[in-house]
């Protein structure tokens, strides 16, 4: 006989959640994808920490995927040992997601220097590296933006040291490359523009981890709660 009454409410609730869940995973994947094919066609990433974070939103959401399937079928089978993995799984999910927020905390000034770095990278190797040159052309076009931090980080650049700069650095209409000043090119480093896309992106994902973080508390308590109920008595089906 399987669990009846308030423990088949309780039942039914761990399924629900888990399939919250499930559905979490899936916009984790989603999002992860989405970030790391965005900063593909930003940067050519020459340090893990560049790439870091959508990779583990990525992993995360399949870990999340799979945990919330599991959960399923312990709250289905009322089976104790499944709803009791699932629980454990998911609480040191729930205490990675924290360690998660407080690095990424921790390390939210260190953006700047890595942006900088891949940059300046990308610089050095304009005109040499065929998809270097465009990314890095596209990311100037698409964010108006000049350089590093200004246009004049191009005169370091060896090719550029006439004070030269790229087309891609010239606003709409303008001819800069050979007298870029003020007026005829984009005043704003992409290192600017790039982390400013980062922080608007990074408070979705922040809104999304706590949505998530919340559901996963309550689905560890349903699922606490169908454990008690199950070893107190209530035979698996």
């Amino acid at each position: 006989m399987g669990v009846e009454g308030g423990m088949k409410c309780v039942k039914f609730l761990v399924f629900f959640f888990n399939f919250i869940f499930w559905l979490c995973g899936i916009a984790l994947i989603a999002l992860g994808i989405y970030v790391q094919i965005e900063l593909r066609k930003t940067l050519v990433t020459t340090s893990a920490s560049a790439s870091g974070a959508p990779i583990v939103i990525l992993v995360v959401g399949i870990i999340v995927f799979f945990i919330s399937f599991f959960g399923c079928c312990g709250a289905m089978k009322e089976n104790y040992c499944m709803v009791t993995t699932f629980a454990v799984l998911l609480t040191l999910i729930f205490l990675l997601e924290i360690a998660a927020a407080i690095a990424g905390y921790v390390f939210k000034d260190k953006v700047r220097a890595v942006l900088e770095t891949e940059i300046k990278e990308e610089m050095r190797v304009y005109g040499n590296d065929t998809d270097v040159t465009h990314i890095l052309d596209d990311l100037q076009e698409k964010y108006n933006c000049c350089g590093a931090f200004n246009y004049t980080d191009w005169f370091d650049v060896p090719r550029f040291k006439s004070h030269l700069v790229p087309p891609s650095c010239c606003n709409a209409g303008m001819n800069c490359t050979n007298n870029p000043t003020p007026e005829n090119v984009h005043n704003k480093g992409c290192v600017e523009k790039v982390e400013l896309w980062m922080k608007k992106h990074i408070i979705i994902v922040a809104a999304v981890a706590l949505g998530i973080a919340f559901f996963e508390l309550l689905g560890i308590i349903f699922a606490c709660c169908l454990m008690k109920g199950i070893r107190s008595g209530y035979e698996v089906m």
